[in-house]
C-alpha cells in the first residue's frame, strides 16, 4: 500500500514538473508590438541621430560651444590611461637561422631557413614611476 502511495505522489509530482515546463510561445514572447526594426529607429529617430550634438548630449559628452575649448588632452581614455600608467616594457625580436640538416630517424633533408622570436615570452608592463615618461 505504501508503495502504491509513493508511486501516485511521484508521478503527479513528475507530471507537474512537465506540465509548467510546457507554455504557449505567446506567454513567452507577445505576437503583437513593434518590430525590433520599428523600436530602434524610432529611438534614433527620438535623440535625433543625424545631428551630432544631438548625440552627444544623449551619451552624456559636453557640447562644444563657440568659446569652449576642446579639452581632449585633458580627458582620461582607456588607450591613454592604460599607455600613461602601465607602458610596455621592451620585448627585442629576435631572428635565428636554423642551418640546413637532416632531421629525424629517416635522416630527411630539411634546408636551412629563418625564424623569429621574442626574447621574453610574455608581454610585460611597467608598474607606475618604474619607467620615466619619454623612455620605453
Amino acid at each position: 500500500m505504501h508503495s502504491r502511495l509513493r508511486s501516485i505522489v511521484t508521478i503527479a509530482w513528475i507530471s507537474l514538473a512537465l506540465g509548467g515546463c510546457a507554455s504557449t510561445k505567446e506567454s513567452v514572447l507577445p505576437q503583437d508590438g513593434p518590430s525590433m526594426k520599428a523600436i530602434y529607429d524610432a529611438h534614433f529617430e527620438g535623440i535625433g541621430a543625424d545631428d551630432p550634438l544631438a548625440v552627444r548630449r544623449e551619451l552624456g559628452t559636453r557640447p562644444l560651444g563657440d568659446d569652449d575649448v576642446d579639452l581632449a588632452g585633458y580627458s582620461r581614455t582607456a588607450h591613454t590611461e592604460l599607455e600613461t600608467i602601465f607602458p610596455r616594457l621592451p620585448n627585442p625580436t629576435l631572428v635565428m637561422y636554423v642551418f640546413p640538416h637532416l632531421a629525424g630517424p629517416e635522416r630527411v633533408p630539411v634546408p636551412g631557413y629563418a625564424t623569429t622570436f621574442t626574447l621574453y615570452e610574455r608581454v610585460e608592463y611597467a608598474l607606475p614611476g618604474e619607467v620615466p615618461s619619454g623612455q620605453r
